[in-house]
């Protein structure tokens, strides 16, 4: 990346700019698709953690997304996120077609890590 884009991130994403790029380049971005086209992104975090990532709707299932973006409003989404734009621009994504009861499974078991 240029470095006149890498300051350009750094100004609008701030801290999240740097590990978003670091994921990016360790092709941490998996895009699953199902066989109906249902898309959802899973994105493995700095501490092994998978994060399952919404591009359609700009949601995460990290807690920083909840806390940062949805509660304080200080940011306009988490790492994540970004690593989930960059990679799609950048044609960094990992592929991975799953059937659509793996898919659910995937989105289901998100739901019940964060209950």
């Amino acid at each position: 990346v240029p470095d006149d884009l890498l300051l350009g991130l750094k100004f609008i994403f701030g801290p999240s700019a740097v590990p978003a790029l670091d994921m990016v380049d360790q092709r941490s971005v998996t895009r699953v698709t199902s066989p109906s086209g249902r898309t959802a992104y899973q994105v493995l975090g700095s501490s092994g953690k998978l994060y399952t990532c919404y591009s359609s709707c700009h949601f995460c299932t990290c807690p920083a997304f909840g806390f940062t973006v949805l509660q304080k409003n200080e940011s306009l989404l988490c790492k994540h996120i970004l690593a989930v734009y960059l990679s799609q621009a950048m044609g960094a994504c990992q592929e991975l077609t799953v059937s659509e009861e793996q898919l659910t499974s995937i989105l289901l078991a998100q739901e019940e890590d964060e209950g």
